[in-house]
């Protein structure tokens, strides 16, 4: 993309530099140090708040055209977000979606071509899974792990369906110990008590000893050629009485402070990478979901998903729907410390009540730490 950049445009050089993910905040924040900072930086869209923090980025309102940011999701705006600024822009997206192995589905009775669409459809389709195959029916990421992120990013999920949201509107507090917070727990709790999700590390479904599981849009075409059993694709299930939902993933991209000109280059070419037919091309290379309304819900872009990777759609369908994750710096530690608190109740050694009590609680201690 950047070499076609380049020969459409004459007189400009962009050089682009690999760096892991792994790596790429540490290497950002020496380069804050160091005043070495390159033009643009691409890279998981939860960095943003921390990259915010610098005081380095480039409000990106006046640089992009109107019309741009109101073909995006609003979700994927909300990270580079402060006051009146928005200082980042997306590039790319996935998010999470029901994946089923139709095998297994089959032989329990069911039609995978009807996924369970509720919460009591899946509880109910869960449990006679176990009982008439012997494997799990639907797979929970029940272990917080070294960051917690696995447990977190997938429970807020249930927790949006249920009304509830992770922290209040200033993300300055924990707002999931609610009715809502309750209600999506005690979802998550009932399978496991049921026998019906497996306490496991999580890949019991990618190995086939479950059924089913929340899935990232990037499971399409990691298994596109080689899938390790038939399945099958839907958006997730959700509370007869609640609201579909997704969480999002993604890349951002932010423009750091320099001088005039090549703050509007780099914006320039964000804008033009971001542009309906980019966004099109470069979502059909790579698997990465439409950041653009038009392009994602365009007839050119349907017919291509229909014709090459039909599982996609489901995932594609869920963007309206699809919330973010907090847009604060504290979010990596704020994640770490509900997860372990969660899994206590996932585990049996906490109620669902004292479970997120704790969390709240723990959550709290560390939104109100200075960043």
């Amino acid at each position: 993309m950047a070499q076609k950049y380049q020969t459409a445009h004459p007189g400009v050089t962009i050089k682009v530099v690999n760096v892991p993910g792994s790596d790429m905040m540490t290497k950002l924040q020496a380069a804050v140090s160091s005043r070495t900072l390159p033009d643009i930086s691409i890279g998981d869209l939860v960095n943003v708040p921390r990259l915010v923090q610098t005081g380095r980025l480039v409000d990106l309102t006046p640089l992009i055209p109107q019309a741009d940011w109101s073909d995006m999701y609003p979700a994927m705006l909300s990270f580079g977000t402060k006051d009146d600024q928005q200082l980042s822009i997306p590039v790319s997206a996935n998010d999470l979606g029901l994946m089923y192995n139709a095998d297994l589905v089959r032989q329990a009775g069911f039609d995978p071509a009807k996924p369970p669409t509720t919460w009591d459809e899946m509880k109910t389709a869960a449990a006679a899974i176990k009982a008439k195959t012997g494997k799990a029916g639907f797979e929970l990421f029940t272990q917080a792990g070294d960051n917690g992120e696995g447990l977190t990013w997938n429970f807020q999920v249930s927790l949006w369906q249920a009304g509830g949201e992770f922290l209040d509107e200033g993300n300055t507090k924990a707002a999931f110990n609610s009715d809502a917070g309750r209600k999506a727990l005690q979802y998550w709790v009932d399978l496991i008590d049921a026998k019906a999700s497996p306490l496991a590390p999580w890949g019991e479904f990618e190995k086939g000893n479950a059924a089913s599981a929340q899935e990232g849009s990037w499971m399409v075409g990691i298994w596109a050629d080689k899938p390790p059993f038939t399945f099958g694709t839907a958006q997730i299930p959700a509370p007869a009485d609640g609201r579909k939902a997704t969480n999002l993933g993604g890349e951002q991209a932010v423009v750091y402070s320099s001088d005039d000109a090549r703050e509007k280059a780099a914006a320039d070419f964000l804008a033009w990478f971001d542009g309906p037919a980019q966004n099109l091309s470069w979502s059909e290379q790579t698997g990465f979901l439409p950041v653009r309304r038009s392009v994602a819900e365009g007839a050119e872009y349907k017919s291509f998903v229909a014709k090459t990777s039909p599982r996609m759609q489901p995932f594609v369908d869920a963007l309206p729907t699809a919330h973010a994750r907090p847009n604060t710096p504290q979010y990596a530690e704020a994640s770490l410390a509900f997860a372990k608190q969660v899994e206590k109740a996932l585990y049996g050694k906490a109620t669902v009540e004292q479970a997120l009590s704790a969390a709240e609680a723990d959550v709290n201690q560390v939104l109100s730490a200075t960043p």
